[in-house]
């Protein structure tokens, strides 16, 4: 079993994305018992929210059910329990690193899996609005992010 988990700020916008498109991909694949995909994020304002309804309205779009997901904050236990982690930008990061307390975190920037973006960093659409531009990265990195797995661990 392989477990990942995707963090964002808020855990309402980018990744609840991730999660549910991860998912998704991985059902298609054939490969929705070896994977197991969480999300949370480094803020506790939304803790027990749904994800936010310009997250939810592209999902619909693309045929991806949102079920099961809710807001919220990541913990120390994450980082043994989860054999991906993956941030959304260099904030994410630090504010992970701390919630690890000392604790040797091996976290994958999302946007290195798509290294022809000149992106360094999955832009917040809670921020710009732009759902439909992180949905596009999400898509893609997904994609990315599934071959990396099945290169590396399945």
């Amino acid at each position: 079993m392989i477990n990942v988990l995707f963090v964002c700020l808020g855990n309402i916008c980018r990744s609840p994305m991730g999660e549910a498109i991860l998912r998704h991909k991985a059902q298609e694949r054939g490969l929705g018992a070896e994977i197991v995909v969480d999300s949370a994020g480094t803020g506790d304002w939304h803790i027990g929210n749904p994800p936010h309804e310009g997250t939810l309205k592209q999902l619909k779009l693309h045929g991806i059910s949102e079920q099961g997901i809710q807001a919220r904050q990541i913990t120390g236990r994450d980082f043994d329990a989860f054999d991906y982690i993956v941030c959304m930008d260099d904030s994410n990061e630090r504010n992970m690193r701390k919630i690890a307390g000392g604790a040797e975190a091996d976290i994958l920037k999302f946007m290195d899996l798509l290294p022809q973006e000149k992106l360094r960093e999955v832009p917040d659409p809670y921020f710009t609005g732009n759902f439909e531009e992180t949905y596009r990265l999400m898509d893609a990195g997904c994609d990315a992010l599934l071959d990396k797995i099945v290169e590396e661990k399945l």
